[in-house]
């Protein structure tokens, strides 16, 4: 069978950071990004890939090297659903958890990329194919580390070149520290620009209510992850008290999740992250379950992906810009009028540089 497995292998590749990048909690040190490469038969071959942010690593390749990556050889590359159901439940002792929905999404991924090679097509149109453009904002100018210029400087440098949005981070000690922030950044910008706010997880719920009442006044388009991922009846009750649209998902690992946080009404963005969903296979499913709530969708990190992924479904409404492949890629984004453009070649359209990758493998 000419579309059999014949080759699975995973490697583990250290990026570093382009830039500082902290919040209220951590700061990225460097991208851990593990590698799926599936070769068939016929000579076909798909990579694939997933992230963490400094830590862990190791665990999701030795998941995949001793328990994924041998259920795989032999079986048809074509039946993505039926590996990825096979796969999830061979571990479900893991799941649902981080270390497991990495180690899918690298596989899955690679998967997806041999699809679309075998179908000719790119992803963002073998994914769904609704629109090839999508708005973008910018997080790299708003970490929590910048001064108060810094912000306005970076939020004035996305408007001009026609980004329609820019995220800033908060969760400073007082009040008063991210209201200032945020004003400044408003009344520079004025009112046609989208602010997001972004508090990674680090806030109480009487602190975010708090928080929330007060950044009222600088029109914002979402709040982002205030509580605790797993905080579900906070984020409702936060969501009940404030005008702000709360955004969550980066932090979540099941589409089961998904579907209790838009029951519930905790969630008003939903930001699912396609590594840590377990590929592209259950973040289209979060993405659909998303539209039949009226919700939108604005994946978290990964824009080299997430930007086919986000223009193929109907309710993806933005793509975050940080950029961290360049180090491993031979070409950039392509980024018109304040849109980023899904790459339209077939597979998932990331021109990996391969020397680049290997001079980087770790062991």
């Amino acid at each position: 069978m000419s579309t059999a497995i014949v080759r699975a292998e995973a490697y583990l590749v250290d990026l570093e950071v382009e830039t500082v990048r902290t919040d209220a909690v951590q700061a990225f040190l460097k991208q851990e990004t593990v590698f799926v490469q599936l070769t068939t038969a016929d000579g076909l071959t798909g990579l694939g890939y997933s992230y963490t942010i400094g830590t862990g690593g190791t665990a999701v390749l030795a998941l995949l090297r001793d328990h994924l990556l041998p259920r795989l050889v032999g079986a048809d590359a074509r039946n993505v659903e039926a590996l990825w159901s096979d796969l999830f439940w061979s571990t479900h002792a893991t799941t649902v958890g981080a270390i497991t929905s990495l180690a899918l999404a690298s596989v899955d991924t690679a998967l997806w990329d041999l699809r679309c090679l075998r179908a000719g097509e790119p992803l963002w149109r073998l994914a769904g194919g609704y629109r090839q453009q999508v708005p973008l904002y910018d997080t790299e100018g708003g970490w929590l580390h910048l001064t108060t210029d810094e912000l306005v400087a970076g939020a004035l440098a996305s408007q001009k070149a026609g980004w329609p949005g820019v995220k800033l981070k908060v969760g400073k000690p007082r009040v008063h520290e991210d209201l200032e922030r945020l004003r400044a950044v408003r009344d520079a910008v004025g009112p046609a620009l989208d602010i997001m706010v972004d508090a990674n997880q680090s806030m109480t719920y009487p602190e975010a209510r708090r928080r929330a009442a007060a950044f009222e006044a600088v029109d914002l388009s979402w709040f982002e992850e205030p509580l605790p991922a797993d905080d579900l009846t906070g984020h409702v009750r936060l969501a009940e008290s404030t005008s702000i649209p709360i955004a969550v998902g980066e932090s979540l690992y099941s589409v089961s999740q998904f579907r209790e946080y838009a029951a519930a009404g905790g969630a008003g963005i939903i930001q699912v992250d396609v590594a840590r969903i377990g590929g592209i296979t259950p973040w289209l499913k979060v993405a659909h379950l998303a539209e039949t709530f009226n919700l939108e969708v604005c994946p978290h990190f990964l824009m080299e992906l997430h930007v086919s992924l986000t223009a193929a479904v109907p309710n993806g409404r933005y793509v975050e810009h940080i950029p961290q492949l360049r180090a491993i890629t031979s070409s950039e984004m392509e980024i018109v009028d304040g849109h980023a453009v899904a790459p339209d070649v077939p597979g998932l359209g990331i021109n990996w540089n391969q020397d680049a990758i290997d001079d980087r493998r770790v062991g």
